[in-house]
Parts: C-alpha cells; sequence; structure tokens
C-alpha cells in the first residue's frame, strides 16, 4: 500500500517538477515509519525521481542553467550544513509545514504572472537565495523544491513552467547533499528504499510527460499551490 501512494505521489508532484519530499514524509509520519529513517528514505526517493525528471527536461532543452548554476553552487554547501543539524520531531515538522503554506500563499498572491520569465535575475541575489535555500532544504530534508518554485515565481525570474523545470535538477543536487548529512548524523534509509523507489520513479515517468506535454502554465502553477498547501497542512497538523 505504501508503494502504491508513492507510486501516486510521485505522478502528481513529477507533473510540477517536483519529487514529492514533503508528501512522502507526511506518508511515513502516517505509517508510523521511525522518525530516524523518514528524512533519509525521503531524500533517497527524491535522488531517483528528480534524477529522472533532470534528465528529460534537460534532453528536451527547457532547463535554464544560466538561472541555476548560482543557485546550485550557494545552495549544496548550505543544504550540507542543515543535513547536519538533526531537529527535533515536533519542531521539525512545524518549521517544514510553517514555511510551505508560507510559500503557497505567496504563489497565490502572485497568480497574475503565469506568463513567461520577464525579470533578469541577479547574480548577487541569486546566490544569496539559493544559501537560504539549502539550508532550507538540509534542515527540513525535503529537496528543496517547494521552496525554490515559489520563489522564482514571486520575483518573476521564471514562468510556471520554467520553474518546474528548474526545480528537478535542484531537487537532484540538494537531496543528495542532504542525504549524505543524514547518513553522517547516523540516520539511514527503511529497508524497503529498493522497492519504494520503483515505485516512486513509475510514477515520475508518467508525471513528468504530463507536466510536459500537456499542463498548461496555469494548471502546473495550481498543481504547485495545492502541493504547498496540502503538505503544509499535514506537517503543521501532524
Amino acid at each position: 500500500m505504501l508503494s502504491l501512494l508513492f507510486a501516486i505521489i510521485s505522478l502528481l508532484y513529477a507533473s510540477a517538477g517536483q519529487a514529492g519530499g514533503t508528501a512522502f514524509l507526511a506518508l511515513m509520519a502516517f505509517f508510523d515509519m521511525p522518525s530516524s529513517e523518514m528524512r533519509p528514505t525521503a531524500l533517497g526517493l527524491n535522488m531517483v525521481v528528480a534524477s529522472y525528471s533532470t534528465w528529460l527536461f534537460n534532453r528536451n532543452k527547457v532547463v535554464d542553467w544560466t538561472i541555476l548554476r548560482p543557485l546550485l553552487l550557494s545552495s549544496m554547501p548550505t543544504s550540507l550544513a542543515g543535513g547536519l543539524i538533526v531537529l527535533g520531531e515536533h519542531m521539525y515538522k512545524t518549521l517544514t509545514g510553517i514555511v510551505l503554506l508560507l510559500a503557497s500563499a505567496v504563489m497565490i498572491m502572485r497568480r497574475g504572472r503565469a506568463g513567461a520569465r520577464v525579470c533578469q535575475t541577479s547574480l548577487r541575489a541569486s546566490v544569496s537565495i539559493g544559501a537560504v535555500l539549502g539550508l532550507l532544504s538540509g534542515l527540513t530534508g525535503v529537496g528543496g523544491g517547494v521552496f525554490l518554485a515559489p520563489t522564482l515565481i514571486a520575483l518573476n525570474w521564471a514562468s510556471p513552467k520554467q520553474t518546474a523545470a528548474l526545480s528537478a535538477p535542484f531537487i537532484l543536487a540538494n537531496s543528495t547533499v542532504g542525504f549524505v548529512g543524514a547518513l553522517f548524523t547516523g540516520q539511514f534509509p527503511s529497508p524497503n528504499l529498493a522497492l519504494y523507489a520503483i515505485a516512486a520513479l513509475a510514477g515520475a515517468v508518467a508525471g513528468t510527460v504530463i507536466g510536459l506535454k500537456w499542463l498548461s502554465q496555469t494548471g502546473t502553477k495550481f498543481i504547485l499551490v495545492a502541493v504547498l498547501l496540502v503538505a503544509g497542512i499535514q506537517l503543521v497538523c501532524a
């Protein structure tokens, strides 16, 4: 049952360029998985899902590496630092949930910006934002896509469709670094990680194709907002 749910979540998240880390965590909490396994398991699943999405988005030449490079260079070191910090379970869930709810509110307020990118990115701003998002990613263990997406759209640096393509490689890089950090703290993934990863990858294959071929800018943004709201409420109320 848990594998099937991972596949469904992965499909929905991948259609908007996300890996599903927040929902993976919420599901694992619902099924009473030990808290020490939750973060590394979610990060491991993120790595699998985001690897496929990154490959497909890059093959279709929709990843704007000019925007992404400074974000990655500054986010990866701080993500590792955040991954080495282990928060208490209640503080961890509350912090992550609040951040996601704030992110969804920002996207709702920017409902008029669903077109192409109109503002040029600033190198200094990109580096600063990347560092902050990386730290949040490492602390929460969700890969960072749910933090990156509303930030890019709020600053009007990318359209919802462009944001989906940028989120996948951002999640892959920061999840990999965060996973290493979690291992160093003595947290290890579930023994069933391989089974969960196969299910999540199957969902990601379908979801990424849907996002590339059939979802409009508005449709992609609607899914992103829904994902942030649901995940934020689940974590705050957990």
